[in-house]
């Protein structure tokens, strides 16, 4: 007998690798559980399967939208952090969008009459003071109210690998920080939603009649590059690993690289002694009134850094706040805003102290570290991968 085709016993076949699947692109999954339903859509500029956004998807594939909720940054995600949005009209579908930014955070009863389940497909980046999370919180919080199920269609969370930062207080709970979790919390936004619902987050303690579309072949610890930028100054993988890093200088007086070509990969400001960079914002698109725009300020550059090796530190880099507090001109202003923005951001004022006294880092994070071993556990019930 001849043999036309053999492997010895040596020899290892190769497998192609697994592709990881996002949640919006297992459609064989979920588009059964949309087939005859009037459906209501969460999604931005970042809700594509493949090249096709997933509204186009699931108007092609027979599916009812019949309505659009946009988050922070607008359905096509070009507004300034902060913007307040108006209502409007797709003008591809002629699908009316409802804005839930702004004074309307929340779908009324009036604004759900009619859907029978909401589709959630947004890319998050797993900070707790990226507005997503606390979007997300309150469609579950309508939906639970007005007996409407919903699916959250999960994505990477590029910092799914680590948790880090402190608990936020209850004084400082507000819409950028609507849970006791720790800055980074190390989540899918599909593990956030099913924390939410299983801690009895909602108002009232509802819950809400929830499914999570899973990603198939993700693995948390590897580095995961977005396709789509998923709000305008976090243009590429760089500036969203940096971001739980430099967020914090949103509420001082010093820049984060607003209105340039590298946000959130810079921090800097007039009165800086570090003169190693120097750069002038301006009015760009998602940043019209940029700090010190038009003004040339100086700074440290952190755009030349290695992207893996950011990934591979598995941290929040508090050197970067602390050595501006450390080098700025204290005579020649003020380093914190005066609105509290700061302390909402961390969550406590426990950072503004340590800064002040001249603390280290090391001890100030023993001071919230038994807060983190405790939440782990916590978190730890709802991870799906």
């Amino acid at each position: 007998m001849t043999l036309t085709s053999c492997h010895s016993a040596q020899e290892s076949v190769v497998k192609e690798p697994k592709k990881l699947k996002l949640g919006d692109e297992r459609t064989d999954i979920y588009f059964g559980l949309l087939k005859g339903k009037r459906v209501g859509l969460v999604a931005n500029q970042s809700s594509y399967i493949g090249k096709t956004h997933v509204l186009d998807t699931l108007i092609s594939s027979g599916i009812e939208v019949v309505k659009i909720f946009s988050p922070e940054h607008g359905f096509r995600g070009e507004a300034d952090a902060g913007e307040k949005l108006k209502d409007g009209i797709d003008p591809k579908t002629q699908l009316p969008i409802i804005s839930l930014y702004g004074n309307n955070k929340k779908p009324s009863s009036e604004q759900l009459e009619g859907i029978e389940i909401l589709l959630f497909d947004i890319q998050d980046v797993g900070v707790r003071f990226y507005t997503y999370i606390s979007t997300l919180h309150y469609l579950m919080e309508a939906a639970s109210e007005n007996s409407i199920s919903i699916i959250v269609l999960d994505r990477p969370n590029p910092h799914a690998h680590y948790v880090d930062g402190p608990i936020i207080k209850e004084e400082f709970l507000s819409f950028v920080g609507m849970h006791k979790v720790p800055v980074v919390y190390g989540m899918t936004i599909g593990e956030y939603a099913m924390m939410i619902n299983g801690e009895k987050w909602l108002k009232n303690q509802n819950r809400c009649q929830l499914e999570v579309i899973t990603c198939s072949d993700y693995n948390r610890n590897e580095l995961f590059q977005l396709p789509i930028k998923p709000s305008p100054n976090l243009p590429n993988a760089l500036s969203v690993q940096l971001y739980p890093s430099l967020c914090f200088f949103e509420g001082t007086e010093f820049s984060a690289g607003r209105g340039t070509q590298i946000p959130f990969q810079f921090y800097g400001h007039q009165n800086f002694e570090i003169k190693d960079f120097e750069l002038t914002p301006t009015s760009l698109p998602g940043a019209k009134f940029p700090k010190f725009k038009d003004q040339k300020i100086s700074g440290v550059n952190l755009s030349v850094l290695d992207l893996d090796s950011v990934h591979a530190s598995k941290g929040i880099n508090w050197n970067y706040l602390f050595d501006a507090y450390a080098n700025f001109d204290h005579n020649s202003g003020t380093f914190f805003l005066q609105n509290n923005f700061f302390e909402k951001l961390i969550g406590s004022r426990s950072l503004r102290k340590a800064l002040e006294e001249n603390a280290s880092i090391e001890d100030w994070k023993r001071g919230w570290a038994e807060d983190i071993k405790n939440f782990k556990a916590i978190r730890s019930k709802y991870l799906l991968y």
